[in-house]
């Protein structure tokens, strides 16, 4: 292989890496919406610990909520949050491992 295609496949699988999102497992889909299951999971060389997860409840309309923990750190982190639907969104969540680490966050998104 030449080094310029080999330069861009690397390029190409670390842009794909950062852009990677958990995968949401479904539990229950209907003409509402879904509930789903996001594991969160550590890989080994052989296996993958799950390290917490997130449980939430997607609508059609993009609306949902979200709660979870996640024990990869010394304390368990909890979270839980919200989002409206629609064109313009708004979202909401929190975050604490229930002593020092706090924190909240907020956000708009407009689809066109």
């Amino acid at each position: 292989m030449n080094k310029p295609l080999l330069t861009s496949l690397a390029l190409a699988a670390c842009c794909a890496a950062a852009l990677a999102q958990t995968p949401k497992v479904p539990i229950e889909s209907n003409d509402e919406g879904s509930i789903y299951v996001s594991p969160n999971l550590s890989p080994n060389e052989k296996s993958a610990t799950a390290n917490g997860g997130t449980l939430g409840l997607q609508r059609k309309d993009g609306s949902g909520v979200y709660g979870g923990m996640d024990t990869s750190g010394r304390r368990p982190n909890y979270s839980l949050g919200a989002s409206t639907g629609g064109d313009v969104s708004f979202s909401a969540g929190a975050s604490t491992d229930g002593k020092d680490n706090k924190g909240i966050k907020a956000g708009v998104t407009i689809r066109y």
